[in-house]
């Protein structure tokens, strides 16, 4: 079996079950012969047989699986009887699909078993007429391979044993059992393919699971006890325990996993009956079709994935005139992606159709009284896109038996939350929609860091934990610094933006010796350090859903109990990211304007300048007061506006100037999320898109020159490198010309001298 391919490998045990069961049915049927629902099972089973086979080109077999079944469609129908010499006929069928079947495991071919005497003998017990005479009837008689007698094989049969003929053993078979002896080398007995696997019901996998699970927590409690022994043997002992229970576990979650395609496999088939009936061009694509996971999560998000690529070819993507007529290719892309990341199952449904307008799904939401002006006026257009998963929303003009009744989306919605995911909605109009499902790992066993903040335990997922970093109090005073009022952290090089748990949970730390404890964690592609007060340990965690309001917080994926009994919630890193991250930016926003104001105040203040990568080797410095927020923003939400780049943000639409561009630097070409450095004032605000943040640093002392070029002041040693220095009033009318038409009677807070010179 090691050269069959998996599919033919789940076709021979699927097939020899079923096989096994026909033999039953069929002599059981003779009994029975009216039983329409045991001659429905049958037919169904050889149907299931021959379309299989002909997918994957076994010819014979398929022959013989049609001639039966034509035989069983015209019993089921009423046309033919069953009679004793039919019954025989399906039996001899039987046997012959187990030869085939048998060459199939030992060769990965059908071998020579020869089909042309039962498929004759089937086509002439449906006419009631006599077998014609086999061209092999005489080795059929041949002393050496006398036949079984007729009513050994089917006793009701006597009457037709002379024009039913039994076959001798099939001579793939034969030529199987020679070159695979019953007793290997070694003593033991080459197993079948249908003898080395089992189907165990998945109650039983659960039941084993959570035994697992409490042997896990209690392995965890015994490693610590012994842990502060002496005693050597008790030592030995839970080291042998903690081996067996971690190999334990890994082989019960193994048994449980399947890859994502078993669900994805029956898309292509909806996709294209939707397009057509739709009369859209569609083409699917699939990314991560190997993916595993939990087999009770598969099934839970099966409806919720059917369901989203039916609202994507029916609702997002166009039909080819209008995708003509909007300059796009007349065949519309769904692409489905899976992955794991960050101790969570990523799946995305992305199509690249007309997207979802915020403006109308507020105004609709309105009109069906589902929100008020006011409360639209304060969402953000994330916000206003989660309204398509409220009961009863839908902003389609008719109910078509597609789509358009207003369920569906928040059935998606309360599934996927049921197992502990969450599902969020990315979309740029007339550019496409991202649906992505997030699922935790309800189910499993993972290894986590543990770690303390204000008295209490938290888990973090290892498989989001890249390092990390503690500083005593003198290093962390001068080591962590603050771009625009939020914190950071100089890693090695590389500014990493610094979250306080205590901020996030509005909590209190108990730790005032200025200690400073950073896990480095990565989330999304994102970088960001998580300030703990200290860590515990690192231990294998079994994940337990959390309740309705725990989940509700959108903090914790699950919680645990660690080995000494203490409980902890398992920190979600991606929402916590998304969160604190969100908030710290409205923090720097308010702190950047009390700095401006105060550097107003003070002509002596240090000039701090923020050192930035454009490409070709070059970096330029700009003046930090100018500075409002740094960004990420992905390239596919970038959109035109004339011959000018704009990104809608926080409800507003930014123009874009590269730098790249604007200073004749080659920048790298296909990134999917560039670098922004935010300038705000009265009101306006654009974007400046850098290759990479380098680093802040000092600039009062830097040796200077006057040597300028295209959109330069100059130029200056900055971290013993030549920097040049940004004509930031140029670059901000490069991208929005008018930018300073409205605010000629007043300065902007921190532009440095140089820059009104200009």
């Amino acid at each position: 079996m090691d050269g069959l391919d998996d599919i033919v490998e789940e076709f021979l045990v699927e097939s020899h079950e079923n096989l096994d069961q026909l033999d039953t049915d069929l002599v059981a049927l003779e009994q029975e012969p009216n039983s329409r629902e045991r001659l429905s099972s049958i037919f169904r089973t050889i149907h299931t047989i021959k379309g299989t086979s002909g997918f994957l080109a076994f010819n014979r077999l398929e022959e013989v699986a049609h001639v039966g079944e034509n035989m069983l469609s015209r019993l089921r129908d009423g046309a033919l009887a069953l009679t004793p010499t039919r019954t025989s006929v399906l039996l001899r069928m039987v046997d012959t699909v187990r030869a085939l079947l048998a060459s199939i495991e030992a060769t990965g071919g059908e071998g020579n078993v020869d089909v042309s005497d039962v498929v004759a003998a089937i086509s002439a017990a449906m006419e009631d007429r006599p077998a014609e005479p086999a061209a092999e009837a005489p080795v059929v008689e041949a002393p050496e391979a006398a036949p079984v007698p007729v009513a050994e094989e089917a006793p009701a049969a006597v009457p037709a044993a002379a024009a039913v003929p039994v076959p001798r053993p099939a001579p793939a078979a034969e030529a199987a059992d020679a070159e695979h002896p019953p007793a290997a080398e070694g003593g033991g007995a080459r197993r079948a393919v249908a003898d080395s696997t089992i189907r165990v019901d998945v109650d039983l996998l659960d039941e084993l699971m959570l035994l697992v699970g409490e042997l896990v927590l209690t392995r965890n409690q015994i490693v610590q006890y012994v842990g502060r022994s002496n005693d050597t043997d008790l030592v030995r002992a839970s080291q042998r325990l903690n081996l067996i229970a971690s190999e334990l576990q890994e082989g019960v979650m193994k048994t449980r996993m399947q890859p994502i395609d078993h669900i994805w496999s029956k898309l292509p088939r909806v996709v294209r009956d939707l397009g057509i009936q739709c009369g859209k061009s569609v083409r699917l694509e699939m990314e991560g079709k190997d993916t595993e996971l939990d087999k009770t999560l598969l099934e839970a998000v099966k409806d919720p994935l059917t369901h989203l690529v039916r609202n994507s070819v029916d609702h997002g993507i166009e039909t080819p005139d209008l995708r003509r007529r909007a300059g796009k290719p007349a065949e519309g892309v769904l692409t489905l992606r899976a992955k794991h990341e960050s101790g969570q199952v990523v799946v995305e449904v992305a199509d690249d159709g007309a997207g979802i307008d915020p403006a109308k799904i507020g105004a609709k939401a309105v009109e069906r009284g589902l929100v008020t002006d006011a409360q639209l006026a304060r969402m953000s257009p994330t916000d206003v896109l989660q309204m398509i998963f409220l009961p009863g929303f839908s902003t389609a003009a008719a109910v078509t038996n597609v789509s358009g009744r207003g369920v569906g989306m928040d059935v998606v919605k309360t599934n996927i939350e049921s197992i502990g995911g969450t599902i969020e909605v990315e979309s740029v109009a007339g550019t496409g929609t991202v649906c992505r499902l997030r699922i935790p790992l309800t189910l499993a066993i993972v290894p986590a860091l543990t770690v303390e903040c204000a008295g209490d335990r938290y888990a973090i997922p290892q498989i989001s934990l890249q390092e990390l970093v503690s500083l005593d109090a003198e290093k962390a005073a001068n080591a962590v610094e603050e771009v625009g009022g939020a914190p950071v952290y100089r890693l090695r090089g590389e500014l990493l933006p610094l979250v306080r748990l205590t901020d996030v949970l509005g909590l209190t730390s108990d730790r005032h010796d200025g200690h400073v404890v950073i896990a480095v964690l990565r989330s999304e592609g994102r970088r960001f350090g998580l300030v703990v007060d200290r860590v515990i340990n690192t231990e294998e965690i079994v994940v337990k859903a959390v309740g309705g309001q725990l989940k509700a917080i959108g903090l914790y994926s699950g919680a645990t109990v660690l080995g000494d009994g203490t409980v902890a919630l398992i920190l979600d890193v991606q929402a916590l990211a998304r969160r604190a991250l969100r908030t710290e930016s409205a923090e720097r926003q308010e702190a950047r304007v009390a700095a401006a104001v105060a550097a107003a105040d003070t002509e002596a203040a240090r000039e701090r300048m923020l050192l930035a990568a454009i490409g070709g080797g070059r970096r330029v410095a700009i003046p930090l007061d100018t500075v409002t927020r740094l960004e990420q923003v992905r390239t596919e939400s970038v959109e035109r506006v004339g011959n000018r780049e704009v990104v809608q943000y926080r409800g507003a639409i930014l123009p874009i100037v590269r730098l790249d561009r604007h200073l004749g630097a080659y920048g790298e070409a296909d990134r999917e999320v560039l670098e922004v450095i935010v300038y705000s004032d009265h009101g306006r605000s654009v974007a400046i898109v850098v290759e990479e943040i380098l680093d802040i640093v000092d600039g009062e002392a830097a040796v200077r020159s006057d040597i300028e070029d295209m959109g330069l002041l100059g130029s200056a040693v900055l971290g013993d490198k030549v920097t040049e220095l940004l004509d930031v009033r140029a670059a901000i009318l490069a991208a929005d010309p008018a930018f300073y038409s409205t605010t000629t009677t007043s300065t902007p807070h921190g532009v440095a001298a140089s820059l009104m010179e200009v």
